[in-house]
């Protein structure tokens, strides 16, 4: 098993505020989902994709992540079998995050409106010069 490869990539866009617990160690666990656009010959579609993330990496999804917040996840696929209420056996799957990149601004999807911005200076657009005389024979090629 030294060569096996546990590993899944997504981009796509948060369906819901996460949603952030502790355990009793006092440890973040945060849950949420996105969705993930696809398109083919046949047509095209959402797949949702169920994540949790767990220690400072839990924490960070809870300030930053919103509904409709853009972004990059990278974990481990994980599978957990339980039993409902109803006493039926289900599957569950998830993928574990381990890497988290956001990919929109960071108003996109804010609990508050975004507060005006300043215009960024510009800078100054430098002055063509004016290329003094040469010779062609000065050119090497």
């Amino acid at each position: 098993m030294a060569n096996d490869l546990n590993r899944c990539e997504f981009i796509g866009r948060a369906g819901r505020d996460p949603e952030i617990r502790y355990t009793q160690a006092g440890k973040a666990v945060a849950n949420w989902s996105i969705a993930v656009g696809w398109k083919s010959a046949n047509g095209e579609g959402v797949t949702w994709v169920s994540c949790a993330a767990f220690d400072r990496l839990a924490e960070i999804v809870g300030e930053y992540v919103r509904k409709g917040s853009q972004m990059y996840i990278a974990g481990k696929f994980d599978t957990q079998k339980y039993t409902d209420k109803e006493g039926a056996e289900r599957t569950a799957t998830k993928i574990v995050v381990q890497q988290l990149q956001l990919l929109s601004r960071s108003d996109e999807g804010a609990r508050e409106p975004p507060q005006e911005r300043a215009q960024p200076r510009r800078k100054p657009t430098p002055q063509p010069t004016v290329m003094e005389a040469f010779d062609d024979d000065e050119i090497p090629f």
